[in-house]
């Protein structure tokens, strides 16, 4: 799913391949919900496991492209940060959904998820616009404002964008420091109960603060991307990342009530730029939000997902504390490549209009 989103995205945006979003919904959650009923074949067990993730893969790139169409103009931060928290809560929710599934039925029971999979779809089918449900980029390109958009780059980055290009290395760093964000997100997700458990907390509430964790992140996001909207994204996704430092510090260096709340601010500070820089990469490329959405929700988390290995490997070699001490890497290349980004920074821009509006005598 995560290597093949940019594919699907490019195929999206160039009017190779447009799957409605209902029928990926649809694509997706009946491999998902079904592949309980199949674990006895190997072989259908894979094609389920594989026919699921390639619905995920459709769903991104032609899913954010409709987002970036709906919310264009000066909530656009706002309005992304909507979309991606539904599909954090739906992570964080779905292992409950599936727990209970599976306490009832067994494995079988996975089909009770096709349910609110189901009513989704019917959903999406009577409120989307018909004509965004049936066509892709080619609308866009012909009546969206988005075809038109300039896109936003630095003036140094904007040649290649300029000609008519994809720009590729100002979407590279914005991807680079999203995967390494996602490192240290899924790091965390990965190791913290280990930790909290190894402390002598009991299992329940060491995965309990996990999870809070993350719901401190989904607060961030959906704050963080209305102050984007006011303040500059870049400037956002430099200090949300830079502010997550002291907390993440603090946590490792501290015990009980004090290590917990500074947790809970890392959580919400690392995770508050991630609909932010959705945001970016559509306003950097706006001929081409599928493809920049299947490598920032793909490729960029699947790579994340990949550090998450090291991180182990560290942990294996020494010790778990020592292993999640060793994300403060991540976090700092991260936030270098934030900084490298040739996006503009709003507080200049303004600053260079205004200057221009007095100019010109406005």
């Amino acid at each position: 799913s995560s290597f093949t989103q940019p594919i699907v995205g490019w195929l999206y945006d160039t009017d190779r391949l447009t799957i409605p979003i209902p029928v990926a919904i649809f694509f997706s959650s009946f491999f998902m919900a079904f592949i309980g009923l199949v674990t006895s074949n190997y072989i259908l067990t894979m094609m389920f496991a594989i026919g699921a993730a390639l619905g995920h893969a459709f769903f991104h790139p032609g899913a954010l492209g409709l987002v970036s169409r709906l919310a264009e103009g000066e909530h656009r931060g706002k309005l992304t940060s909507l979309f991606v928290i539904g599909g954090n809560l739906g992570f964080a929710i779905g292992p409950l959904l599936v727990g209970v599934a599976v306490s009832l039925y067994g494995i079988n029971g996975l089909y009770l998820l096709f349910i609110p999979a189901f009513l989704m779809i019917v959903t999406l089918l009577k409120v989307l616009p018909r004509n965004f449900t049936k066509t892709g980029a080619g609308d866009a390109k012909s009546s969206g404002a988005n075809a038109e958009a300039k896109p936003a780059l630095t003036p140094d980055a904007a040649g290649e964008a300029a000609k008519g290009k994809f720009p590729i290395k100002a979407v590279s760093y914005l991807v680079a420091g999203t995967a390494f964000r996602s490192w240290v997100i899924y790091g965390c997700i990965a190791y913290l109960p280990t930790y909290f458990t190894q402390n002598g907390m009991e299992y329940g509430l060491a995965n309990f603060l996990t999870s809070l964790m993350l719901f401190f992140g989904v607060a961030g996001q959906f704050i963080g991307a209305s102050l984007s909207d006011k303040y500059g994204r870049k400037e956002y996704s430099i200090l949300g990342v830079a502010c997550a430092i002291p907390p993440f510090i603090l946590f490792i260096n501290t015990e009980g009530i004090i290590s917990i709340i500074a947790l809970m601010i890392f959580g919400y500070f690392i995770w508050t730029t991630f609909s932010v820089t959705v945001a970016m990469s559509h306003e950097m490329a706006p001929k081409g939000t599928g493809m920049v959405s299947g490598l920032i929700l793909g490729f960029a988390v699947g790579s994340g997902g990949l550090g998450v290995a090291i991180t182990g490997y560290i942990a294996d070699m020494t010790n778990v504390l020592f292993g999640i001490t060793s994300l403060m890497v991540p976090i700092i290349i991260a936030l270098i490549f934030f900084i490298l980004v040739p996006y503009p920074y709003k507080t200049f821009r303004v600053n260079k209009e205004n200057a221009g509006k007095e100019k010109n005598g406005e």
